[in-house]
């Protein structure tokens, strides 16, 4: 059994990825609040990533950053402390978990670390200056690190589109806007935390023990097909 540690396990995505991993291993999730699923396997520890100093643990085969952020607005109406909030949540606090636990991942056999960017990065969306700035940082870190830490530690990310979860609500909030998203992709659907999460189970496995410093596009066709 693995020491699967999630940094927002709490909700959406993370959620998801953390009842699947229950099965077969032990989760170690750090958020604000608890998840709503009880296991003889979860332990949970209170945590703002931000301003709390992370748990000392004892073991870590994998660390799964979730945290991110969804602010869009045009640029002339973003202030500089927007750009810093969003930098700080989705890429300084990545940075942070995994200084703190790269000791106990170097101890481990077969440790992998798995980040989360957007199709932003790759498709010019407007309104998206800050999160966008924000997750190709992510992917940089990835693939730097990708290359400092091989062979002993894997680490990739996932780029989704948008998913239905709290953190996309406010796009999703009524019939018009989800036909709207759903026409805009080729495959005529956006997604759902479950597909994330088993893309997300397949990249801390032995099975993709060949992939480190790799970004996965999950865009329902919006990025691939764009025309």
């Amino acid at each position: 059994m693995k020491t699967i540690v999630i940094i927002g396990g709490s909700k959406g995505i993370g959620e998801a990825i953390l009842v699947n991993q229950l099965h077969t291993n032990k989760v170690v999730n750090i958020s604000r609040s608890k998840p709503s699923v009880i296991h003889k396997n979860l332990v949970h520890y209170n945590c703002d990533i931000l301003s709390d100093e992370l748990p000392d643990l004892d073991e870590v085969d994998s660390l799964i950053y979730c945290p991110g952020s969804i602010n869009l607005k045009p640029f002339s109406r973003f202030k500089i402390a927007d750009f810093k909030d969003d930098f700080e949540i989705n890429f300084l606090g990545a940075v942070k978990a995994i200084q703190k636990y790269l000791p106990k991942l170097k101890e481990a056999n077969n440790a992998s670390i798995l980040l989360f960017s957007t199709v932003a990065t790759k498709l010019g969306m407007p309104f998206h200056t800050s999160i966008a700035s924000s997750k190709s940082a992510v992917e940089g870190l990835v693939k730097s690190l990708g290359a400092e830490l091989a062979p002993k530690i894997r680490i990739n990310a996932i780029a989704p589109t948008i998913t239905d979860t709290s953190l996309a609500e406010k796009l999703l909030r009524n019939d018009t806007m989800k036909e709207a998203i759903t026409e805009r992709h080729p495959l005529k659907k956006y997604l759902i935390p479950q597909e994330v999460a088993t893309m997300a189970d397949f990249l801390i496995s032995e099975q993709s023990g060949a992939m480190s410093g790799q970004i996965i596009t999950l865009d329902c066709g919006i990025v691939t097909f764009k025309i």
